[in-house]
């Protein structure tokens, strides 16, 4: 048996390294990544190192400067295909950064590749925004599986959080026997991992507030999470957290809210990446503005149901 511990992994558009830690703690070695926007860079440094991170435009990288690596992940930007933003997909310049996934995997070749994005592009524009994105994986000899997979049934995670997985290999005869991982009892609840009895700094919290009397009219089970809408306060389910969105660094009110031993508070940042499944050893540098903490959070990956999959990856290239 060939045990593929130091397979190399390449990462694009690598935000703060969500991807990039599931495959770590699976085994795999990170030999290249790359993102785009400054103050993830930071975050990912700051964890990380500065070995092989390199901060710019995608656009303007040079395949054959990549070095070699068995594993192309990617969790391309999914604010074209979300439910939440305008749809516009590859009428989206975000949207067209896919077929940069494309260039590098027509030079590269990788054995593997990884891809994240929301569950709305399975869907996306009656279906053929994903079968662009399976054509262009299979003209190049790719066999090409994919599973739509919530944190809270894979990743033994209490945040509502679904999410399409596509893995790629060249090997057909690796692709026909990898299975996604199977789903896991939930066993956790956010107040699990949120400990209530912390006071955090009172700018986190609405006490005293014109906000304040809405809410306390709103949040009648202290269980539950809470967001602010368009139009009123939602009440989550008992025990579970919303999705994590990218546009609590731009609207605050999005952050979601619960309520402590010390009143009514947005999560904070660190806690969004606790629901998340980061490590609390997982560091945010102080440089960092906390709208970009915020959307950083937002931005990233559920890393245990990241790992998983890297997990089942790993044992079907372990075998000859």
């Amino acid at each position: 048996m060939r045990i593929c511990n130091a397979m190399r992994i390449a990462s694009l558009f690598a935000g703060i390294g969500g991807i990039c830690l599931g495959f770590r703690q699976a085994g795999f070695q990170i030999v290249w990544a790359n993102e785009i926007d400054h103050a993830a860079c930071k975050t990912y440094r700051n964890n990380f190192g500065d070995d092989y991170i390199v901060e710019g435009d995608i656009r303007n990288i040079n395949p054959n400067s990549l070095p070699n690596f068995d594993v192309l992940a990617a969790g391309f930007p999914c604010q074209p295909f979300s439910i939440a933003g305008k749809q516009q997909g590859f009428r989206d310049e975000r949207g067209n950064l896919f077929f940069e996934i494309s260039r590098i995997v027509d030079v590269k070749r990788p054995k593997i590749i990884f891809l994240e994005n929301v569950k709305n592009l399975l869907e996306h524009d009656d279906g053929k925004t994903f079968l662009v994105i399976y054509n262009s994986l299979a003209q190049f000899g790719y066999c090409v599986k994919y599973k739509i997979m919530n944190a809270l049934h894979y990743g033994n995670i209490p945040q509502n959080r679904e999410r399409i997985f596509i893995v790629a290999f060249l090997d057909w005869e690796q692709c026909q026997r990898f299975e996604f991982p199977q789903e896991i009892p939930l066993t956790r609840t956010w107040f699990d991992i949120i400990d209530r009895g912390v006071k955090h700094d009172q700018s986190y919290y609405y006490n005293g507030t014109v906000f304040e009397p809405i809410l306390q009219q709103a949040m009648n089970d202290r269980d539950c999470i809470y967001k602010f809408t368009d139009t009123n306060v939602r009440k989550g389910r008992k025990g579970i957290c919303p999705t994590l969105t990218a546009n609590m660094g731009t609207y605050p009110n999005r952050v979601p809210i619960i309520k402590d031993n010390f009143g009514i508070r947005k999560l904070t940042p660190r806690e969004c990446l606790m629901l998340q499944g980061f490590p609390e050893s997982f560091a945010l540098p102080n440089a960092v503005p906390i709208k970009e903490l915020y959307k950083q959070a937002g931005n990233t990956v559920c890393v245990p149901v990241v790992q998983r999959i890297a997990e089942a990856i790993r044992e079907q290239c372990s075998l000859q």
